[in-house]
């Protein structure tokens, strides 16, 4: 939507009361969920950042409607995982999360970032093209649902890119 309409959306960091809502928006897009635990204990590590999107209008809820997990070592960054709550897909949240995640890692000098993608889901798998990721690879039996194993695309994006640059600096 645009104008007045649009909803405003914000992103920041993770908060401690928000790991429960994560969980939640993660179950309902992963057969193989994190729990709220598992996700604050990865986000007690140094090198590890989650972003959190929340609707921006001061009448509306502050719960999260999406969150990316990313981690970096040395110049290499890897989003972890993002999901978006289903009411809220295709609405441009994952792409602000994408690019928050991207400046942050950025600003800690990663020259590329990688991650793993279900290749039959078309609306992550376009984001991330748009943005620049480029298949690298192909992990089997990667993700797992109650059809049993399958694979996983492994993409890249390379930070030192024009548009990059832009994006992030």
């Amino acid at each position: 939507m645009i104008g007045w309409l649009s909803p405003l959306r914000t992103v920041d960091a993770v908060q401690p009361a928000d790991y429960d809502t994560l969980e939640e928006i993660h179950a309902a897009s992963f057969d193989a969920p994190w729990s709220a635990d598992e996700q604050a204990a990865l986000n007690d590590k140094p090198n590890v950042a989650t972003f959190v999107a929340r609707r921006g209008s001061a009448t509306s809820s502050r719960r999260p409607i999406g969150f990316i997990t990313v981690r970096h070592a040395a110049d290499e960054g890897e989003v972890l995982t993002m999901a978006v709550h289903p009411r809220q897909r295709r609405a441009g949240v994952g792409r602000l999360l994408l690019n928050a995640a991207l400046r942050h890692l950025y600003a800690e000098r990663v020259n590329e970032v990688f991650l793993e993608v279900d290749p039959q889901n078309e609306p992550a798998l376009n984001l991330y093209k748009r943005t620049g990721f480029v298949p690298v690879g192909e992990r089997p039996d990667y993700y797992r649902d109650a059809n049993g194993a399958h694979k996983a695309l492994t993409m890249r994006l390379e930070m030192n890119q024009p548009e990059m640059l832009a994006r992030c600096g």
